[in-house]
């Protein structure tokens, strides 16, 4: 029997819109037919995979489709809000908005291992989500943004992925409408289905969040710190032509502090760190030649903008040796 987790030797690889458009209609077909007449409940987290399935099931089966967004505390600066107006306003989406802040950094306060963060986060966003599973009536299904990349390394190096580990009596069919699909031909899906450019090719964002860039334990004025210089480090990159040349570039911030001079008084601060990889497929990566006085220029606004954060450096390590998250 054939593996359908596996991706047929002969599939094309999605490069075009034609080609987008072929793959949409075959998935469309393909939904209503799994699905008919029952409803699909998604996850979305406003990340690329998640929201070209919501895009793609909107068009498949429109108001069948509940999606739940959970803003844990530790989504980028103004993520939420872009969710709510995308898919809400914009797309008339069944969407469900909850903000859970307050429950995930009360439970995240004091614990500096990963893989610890990892499951908290993981374990709290079921437990969010089942409650409100649970307030819905006749869903049967839950979609997932599961990408070929998470099939090919769910051997352990991804500890949290996407919606696992349901209770038992809450079993649904799953809907992985993506799962033979690389992040770049998930991209040309989204914008053949119409969704925002500028959420097509957004950042590839992990489901712990700003939870795993901030690195060690968690506490809010770092965590915000985080937020707000990788805002700055997103806003300098689309200004200057590199947000969609480079795959992936965050900031992360270690639970460390250095001493700096402020106002002619020596203090301490963090360090932000900031990391730009290219890859094609997320197995492996490299890393990107940002022009110095783009660097000089990033590192003036955040060292002057973000109140905490009194340097700044640049991660120059390929995946492998490094993973690309820091965390």
């Amino acid at each position: 029997m054939m593996d359908t987790n596996v991706r047929p030797e002969n599939m094309n690889r999605i490069t075009t819109p034609a080609l987008a458009e072929a793959f949409i209609a075959e998935q469309v077909a393909a939904l209503r037919a799994q699905i008919g007449d029952k409803k699909v409940l998604l996850a979305l987290s406003g990340g690329v995979d998640s929201s070209v399935v919501a895009a793609l099931l909107i068009k498949a089966v429109g108001q069948q489709l509940v999606s739940v967004h959970v803003n844990h505390g530790l989504l980028r600066k103004n993520e939420a809000e872009q969710v709510i107006e995308v898919f809400r306003n914009q797309m008339n989406a069944n969407l469900v908005y909850v903000d859970a802040t307050d429950r995930f950094l009360n439970l995240l306060a004091g614990v500096s291992s990963p893989e610890q963060k990892r499951k908290i986060i993981g374990a709290e966003f079921i437990r969010v989500f089942e409650e409100e599973a649970r307030k819905l009536e006749g869903i049967e299904f839950l979609a997932q943004g599961t990408i070929y990349p998470d099939i090919l390394e769910s051997d352990g190096v991804k500890a949290h992925h996407n919606v696992g580990g349901l209770p038992e009596d809450m079993q649904f069919e799953l809907v992985e409408p993506l799962k033979l699909l690389y992040k770049d031909e998930v991209r040309v899906v989204g914008e053949a289905l119409g969704l925002p450019h500028g959420m097509v090719y957004r950042q590839p964002f992990p489901g712990p969040g700003l939870g795993v860039r901030c690195l060690g334990a968690i506490d809010r004025p770092r965590l915000e710190a985080l937020r707000e210089a990788d805002a700055i480090l997103r806003e300098e990159f689309d200004k200057n032509g590199l947000a969609e040349k480079v795959w992936q570039y965050f900031i992360a911030i270690p639970d460390v502090k250095s001493v700096g001079v402020k106002d002619g008084k020596r203090y301490e601060g963090w360090p932000a760190i900031i990391r730009a990889v290219n890859t094609l497929d997320a197995m492996s990566a490299t890393i990107e030649e940002i022009p110095y006085a783009l660097l000089h220029h990033i590192t003036e606004r955040i060292t002057h903008e973000v109140p905490g954060i009194n340097r700044v450096l640049y991660d120059l390590t390929p995946k492998p040796i490094g993973t690309i998250e820091w965390e």
